[in-house]
């Protein structure tokens, strides 16, 4: 770092991103990103005609955006902030009801970026441990005195609380804010929306990266009571107010316009998973109850980090971390259903050697 960086964030230790690889890589599975492109719709919303409007502000409020998830939720547009992906959310998130004495809850074994935020703006951060098995125990949560983000599905387990467990926590903390990041909700596992219309302090928070395969539009929203929503914007409008470029608004308004098609990716995806997830047991490893578009997997024929040296040395990228309490664990995002096949057999292979 240069001699001008500020103290206070000289031990910052930030977010690694997952590898984007170049060059020849036969399988990247390493992002959760979806196997399928974006609806066709998506290409035919973005005329010649939008692209010379480019040079122009979008709408800071994203109104006809916010309107199309409001009709496809069942909820106002005063409950609904648009972001830069559910990142942004996330982040505005815990920058607005963080601080002054309200620290942050989270699990130990989690997304990355909480601890890497809270560390960011100077949040007293508390860790939670999981259960043996990586479950959440909502007992855990009772009355900690933080605002608390959970990832439901939580990642990189994949495991999930229900709506019921969720109240639960709601209801012993009816003075500060659940942020549930449900990014990977629509593979196999119920959102909390619905629970908007009874507790105030709830903020549930989706992405259209993974689902609706726009990853690199970088879309994600924020649904809560309309007053959660105005602390939002106040912070939002006083960091980055054009956050949601023009493209990825019409890209967003079209996608949620196809909900076939979304349905059938989405079908596919888990489809796949639990097929490949059946191999994979068949092999001898230990799969959790994934309910996204990854697998969280490992094996007592091999240490983690040689399986993922080998697998990278077949071409193949997958996710592993140093944590000691998952060292040996490996996530799988879901490709193709030939990617898959095709790394099953692969992994057979490297466990016969």
């Amino acid at each position: 770092m240069s001699r001008y960086f500020t103290a206070d964030l000289a031990g910052l230790d930030p977010y690694t991103p997952g590898e984007q690889p170049q060059g020849e890589i036969r399988m990247k599975l390493n992002t959760n990103e979806n196997p399928f492109p974006p609806s066709p719709r998506v290409a035919q919303a973005i005329t010649r005609e939008q692209i010379d409007s480019l040079r122009l502000y979008e709408d800071p409020d994203s109104a006809l955006l916010r309107q199309a998830a409001a009709k496809r939720y069942g909820l106002a547009p005063e409950q609904i902030v648009a972001g830069n992906g559910s990142d942004e959310i996330l982040m505005l998130a815990i920058r607005a009801f963080c601080g002054e004495g309200k620290g942050l809850a989270f699990p130990n074994i989690t997304y990355g970026f909480y601890k890497v935020w809270a560390a960011l703006f100077g949040i007293d951060a508390k860790e939670i441990p999981l259960a043996e098995d990586f479950s959440i125990r909502p007992a855990d949560y009772a009355h900690l005195g933080r605002t608390m983000v959970i990832a439901n599905p939580n990642a990189p387990s994949g495991l999930v609380l229900t709506p019921a467990q969720i109240e639960e926590i709601l209801r012993a903390n009816p003075d500060d804010v659940l942020i549930l990041d449900e990014a990977y909700v629509d593979f196999g596992s119920e959102s909390c929306l619905p629970l908007l219309d009874k507790y105030d302090n709830l903020l549930v928070v989706h992405t259209f990266s993974k689902s609706r395969s726009l990853a690199g539009g970088r879309l994600g929203f924020g649904f809560g009571c309309p007053a959660l929503i105005e602390d939002l914007n106040r912070v939002r409008y006083s960091m980055n107010p054009y956050n949601v470029n023009l493209l990825t608004q019409l890209a967003g308004i079209a996608s949620l316009e196809d909900e076939d098609y979304f349905r059938a990716c989405v079908d596919q995806v888990c489809d796949i998973r639990d097929k490949t997830a059946a191999a994979l047991r068949q092999l001898g490893f230990i799969v959790t109850d994934s309910r996204t578009n990854f697998l969280f997997v490992r094996t007592d024929k091999m240490p983690g980090a040689r399986l993922f040296d080998r697998l990278r040395q077949q071409g193949i990228v997958v996710r592993r971390w140093n944590d000691p309490l998952i060292a040996d664990w490996l996530r799988i995002s879901i490709g193709t259903r030939e990617q898959m096949e095709q790394l099953v057999e692969i992994i057979r292979g490297i466990l016969e050697e």
